[in-house]
């Protein structure tokens, strides 16, 4: 175990000690405040994404061990200061007409006031993830060829809806017409816009992804292994988009907890670390191989969350509610897989 979380301690030590300091600074005698504050989140953003680690380890899978080391590097700084910092403030300078440099100035100096300003792109925000994920969500049961099913009398069925060519941009679009129904008029463009661009994201890179696999399978063995090459990019793209997406609901609701970007992105930081370690160890001793119905779960809590960050554009959902359902998911299909091993070793 050690060995997988190593990183994940080291950042804890240094976030916790970053945590005091910069408390301190801030409000001099806070610094143990700061503490607590960082660990709850870091606490709830690994234990509300454990979903997360099991969609991530079934990319990583195919990846060299190399790029899943990168997926620990490089993925976790983009994680932490792309995704937990410097997203937010890009989405808030956007839709407030305001340049980056001022947004960050705020987001360090005026928390009350950057936290207003997060909370007012929320719709947007979560439209854009929760389209992504519906996508994903969509594209993996829709699958003729798939022969294993989890919830069959459900899996099975709609499993053959992808002779319908399209049928998942159909639903998607669907959704977020339901969905831009409920929304304020002022806020119905920006948020169809953001349901559109989360579509044709996963769109982009799927479609990448799949020409790279054609391209390695009809290729000579030189050419194969620059496709595996770029195929890592695409992967490690594609993991990134996931795990962006998973974390927009946790970065919104951070700031039911504290409004200080500082202590969250810390805390965030510190749960997205662990993620990532669990991810490397789940592929590392092939759990998903071991638990076959590991990944339908993680799936079907994919869907269940798209659909909550979706609801919160009008709604709010609280994030025990969100990580609650997600973990429900898991916990049966691991049940469902252990009862399923059993029966099989017994045969």
């Amino acid at each position: 175990m050690l060995e997988y979380f190593l990183g994940s301690y080291i950042v804890t030590i240094i976030g916790v000690a970053g945590a005091y300091l910069w408390s301190e600074h801030v409000h001099p005698g806070s610094g143990f405040a700061g503490v607590f504050i960082v660990l709850v989140l870091a606490i709830l953003e690994t234990s509300l994404s454990f979903d997360n680690a099991v969609v991530n380890a079934m990319k990583l899978e195919k990846m060299s061990h190399v790029w899943r080391q990168r997926f620990l590097t490089w993925g976790i700084l983009i994680a932490v200061f792309g995704m937990r910092f410097l997203f937010p403030v890009l989405v808030v300078a956007i839709f407030a007409h305001l340049d980056m440099i001022t947004v960050t100035k705020i987001a360090i100096s005026d928390s009350q006031k950057y936290a207003g300003y997060l909370q007012a792109t929320h719709a947007p925000i979560v439209t854009f993830g929760g389209m992504f994920l519906i996508m994903l969500f969509l594209n993996y049961f829709f699958n003729h060829e798939k022969e294993v099913h989890w919830l069959e009398p459900i899996e099975k069925p709609i499993s053959h809806l992808d002779y319908i060519r399209g049928i998942e941009i159909i639903i998607s679009l669907l959704t977020l017409v339901l969905v831009q129904s409920f929304i304020p008029e002022n806020e119905k463009l920006p948020v169809i816009l953001s349901g559109i661009a989360g579509i044709i994201t996963y769109l982009t890179i799927d479609g990448v992804a799949h020409f790279l696999e054609k391209q390695e399978e009809i290729r000579n063995a030189k050419c194969a292994a620059d496709s595996i090459k770029c195929a890592g990019l695409i992967s490690f793209i594609y993991l990134e988009l996931i795990d962006a997406s998973f974390s927009l609901d946790g970065v919104l609701g951070a700031f039911a907890l504290s409004n200080d970007v500082i202590i969250i992105t810390i805390g965030l930081a510190i749960g997205a670390m662990f993620v990532r370690s669990l991810t490397v160890m789940l592929v590392e001793k092939k759990t998903l191989a071991q638990f076959l119905y590991l990944e339908h779960g993680a799936h079907w809590a994919i869907g269940a969350l798209a659909v909550i960050m979706l609801i919160t554009t009008v709604k709010e959902v609280p994030e025990i509610v969100t990580g609650g359902i997600g973990l429900l998911f898991i916990l049966s299909a691991l049940i469902s897989s252990i009862i399923h091993n059993k029966k099989t070793t017994l045969l």
